[in-house]
C-alpha cells in the first residue's frame, strides 16, 4: 500500500515506468509529506518527473531531481528545507532540483515559424544554470577561452551564501556538466 501511494509522487510519460532509484526518491518525498508537519501542506500537490544520480569527483554522487516546469515555484518556495531533508534521507548525497524544460528546433524560414526565446538552447542552458545553484544568485559570469580552444564558463555566486555552499560547488559543476555537456566553474566574487 505504501508503494502505491509513493507512486503518486512521480509522474512519468505514458508507458514508462520509474526505475528503482526514482521510486526510492518518490518514497522519500512521500515519507517527508507524511512525517514532516512543516512540509506536509506544501508537498501535497507536488510531484517529480524523474531522478538520476550523477558522479561527482572523489567517488561521491549527487541526486538530480527533475520537476515539472509549472510546479517550479512551489518547489522553490520550500527548496531549502526540502533539499536539507532529502539529503538526510538519501544518505548524505547532495540533492539538486531542476525544472524540466523543452527545446524547440530553430525555424527553417519565415517569421510565422518563430519559436519562443525560452525554448532556445541558450535560454534553456541559462535557466538550468540558475536552477542548479538555486536559491543562490549568480552575481557575475565570464567565459574563459583556453589556448587549446576549450571554453569554460566561470560563475560567481553571492558571497553571503559562502559558508553554506562551499562544499557544494563541485556538485554544481558536475551536475551542470552532466545536463548540458558544458564546463563551468563556480566561485565567490572577492
Amino acid at each position: 500500500m505504501a508503494t502505491f501511494t509513493a507512486r503518486k509522487k512521480i509522474l512519468k510519460e505514458k508507458g514508462v515506468s520509474p526505475d528503482s532509484f526514482e521510486e526510492s526518491v518518490a518514497q522519500a518525498l512521500f515519507d517527508l509529506e507524511a512525517t514532516s508537519a512543516e512540509l506536509k501542506g506544501d508537498l501535497r500537490d507536488l510531484y517529480i518527473m524523474s531522478a538520476k544520480e550523477v558522479d561527482v569527483s572523489g567517488g561521491r554522487k549527487a541526486v538530480v531531481i527533475h520537476i515539472p516546469f509549472r510546479l517550479r515555484k512551489g518547489f522553490q518556495k520550500i527548496s531549502e528545507r526540502l533539499v536539507r531533508e532529502l539529503e538526510k534521507k538519501l544518505s548524505g548525497k547532495h540533492v539538486v532540483l531542476v525544472a524540466q524544460r523543452k527545446l524547440s528546433k530553430p525555424p527553417k524560414s519565415g517569421y510565422s515559424l518563430a519559436r519562443p526565446r525560452s525554448r532556445s538552447l541558450t535560454a534553456v542552458h541559462e535557466s538550468l544554470l540558475n536552477d542548479v545553484c538555486y536559491p543562490t544568485e549568480i552575481v557575475g559570469k565570464r567565459t574563459r577561452f583556453a589556448a587549446d580552444g576549450t571554453k569554460t564558463m566561470i560563475c560567481y555566486l553571492d558571497k553571503k551564501e559562502k559558508s553554506t555552499l562551499e562544499g557544494k560547488l563541485e556538485t554544481f559543476s558536475a551536475v551542470y556538466k552532466a545536463l548540458t555537456g558544458k564546463d563551468v566553474w563556480f566561485g565567490f566574487q572577492d
